[in-house]
């Protein structure tokens, strides 16, 4: 037998005893699981190993939640099904320049949301209601004030099509 064939027979063998191994009954959820993802618990069985895995990994997220943060995470929820597909492709775009950023880069950022996040909501609208009235021109002008303060590495990256007018 041609050795390609059969190391292909032994992989998909291999993988299909995998995916049979981690695939779990409804019946093997937890009750508190169950409870949390109840919506998907027609079709449970056929859906991939992988998806069942984020969706438990989901549940137990939920499950360590106080109250406050169930009740935002219903209120984000609720956000993101108002989207446009176009709306929420931008932000996977946006999302996945995030994550390609360096460490540093993404840290700095955190750290400047975390720092907007915590000024007083009158210093937040008026921040925004600023950059809101802001003309095209004003916000170039702001942006190239901000480049000058980065180093060479960060200007590189900065420099990505992901700014949003």
């Amino acid at each position: 037998m041609n050795k390609r064939l059969l190391f292909g027979m032994l992989l998909s063998g291999l993988l299909m005893t995998v995916q049979g191994v981690s695939a779990m009954t409804w019946q093997e959820l937890s009750a508190e699981e169950q409870k949390v993802l109840k919506p998907f618990e027609q079709n449970w069985e056929s859906l991939p190993v992988e998806r069942q895995e984020h969706l438990r990994k989901g549940a137990q997220r939920w499950q360590g939640m106080t109250p406050e943060q169930r009740q935002q995470a219903r209120q984000r929820l609720k956000q993101w099904n108002e989207l446009s597909s176009a709306e929420r492709q931008e932000l996977r775009q946006r999302f996945q320049q995030f994550r390609a950023l360096p460490e540093q880069e993404r840290r700095a950022l955190q750290e400047r949301f975390a720092w907007y996040k915590n000024l007083p909501a009158e210093q937040r609208d008026a921040l925004r209601e600023k950059w809101q009235n802001m003309t095209p021109e004003q916000r170039e002008q702001f942006r190239q004030r901000q480049q000058r303060r980065l180093t060479p590495q960060q200007r590189r990256h900065s420099q990505q099509p992901y700014r949003r007018r």
